[in-house]
């Protein structure tokens, strides 16, 4: 059964916030707000929280995962990162983008794409998921909270608790979150490519739309 957290969106609660990082601590899967929509959550070092992450979304390990960030300085410690991208990642951070990059040996090889070597990174430009990161201290492995043989991202907490409470150990409530997924931009090749246009304008970034 799961702990549910209401929160203030703009200004969260700091003891509702830090009891959700125990349980993530504690090997915990959390449902999460961001910038784009809720997103399944687990620490990064968890290898059955990854897997469990994984089963409950429906997806295998060839299926990209994304490390959700405080700012761009965490981010280059788990990514390869040239001045190009950098350029990139310093116009798309904080932001509704995710960046696809080398990744580091900072990165458990379980959690990045298995033939590639690569990940998904971003910042997130939410109070609610920074503040989580900053009481966690390090990055959370994150997925988009769509359910099995669905197309679309849950958006209303309620319904994700009414769906996923026995599945999750926490859901953090801030309300409704925008439903459109981020832009992702591969940048681990020597073309930047857009993969997928979402609600980060990629004409912001210098990239055709």
């Amino acid at each position: 059964m799961s702990q549910y957290f209401e929160v203030h969106p703009d200004n969260p609660q700091p003891r509702l916030l830090k009891q959700a990082v125990q349980i993530l601590h504690g090997g915990g899967i959390a449902a999460i707000p961001t910038d784009s929509s809720y997103a399944l959550v687990c620490h990064l070092d968890d290898k059955a929280a990854a897997e469990s992450l994984r089963r409950i979304r429906g997806v295998d390990d060839k299926h990209h995962l994304t490390l959700l960030c405080r700012d761009l300085s965490e981010l280059a410690n788990y990514a390869r990162v040239d001045n190009r991208q950098y350029r990139l990642l310093k116009l798309g951070t904080p932001g509704p983008y995710t960046f696809i990059l080398e990744a580091t040996k900072e990165v458990p090889r379980r959690v990045s794409h298995p033939s590639r070597r690569t990940i998904g990174l971003r910042v997130p430009e939410h109070a609610v998921t920074q503040a989580l990161l900053e009481l966690l201290g390090q990055p959370l492995l994150a997925t988009t909270l769509i359910p099995p043989n669905e197309a679309e991202a849950l958006n209303d907490p309620h319904e994700i608790r009414q769906r996923f409470e026995k599945q999750l150990q926490a859901i953090v409530d801030a309300g409704a979150c925008p439903m459109q997924p981020t832009t992702v931009i591969d940048l681990s090749g020597d073309e930047t490519v857009l993969v997928r246009r979402g609600s980060g304008d990629p004409v912001a970034l210098g990239l055709a739309g």
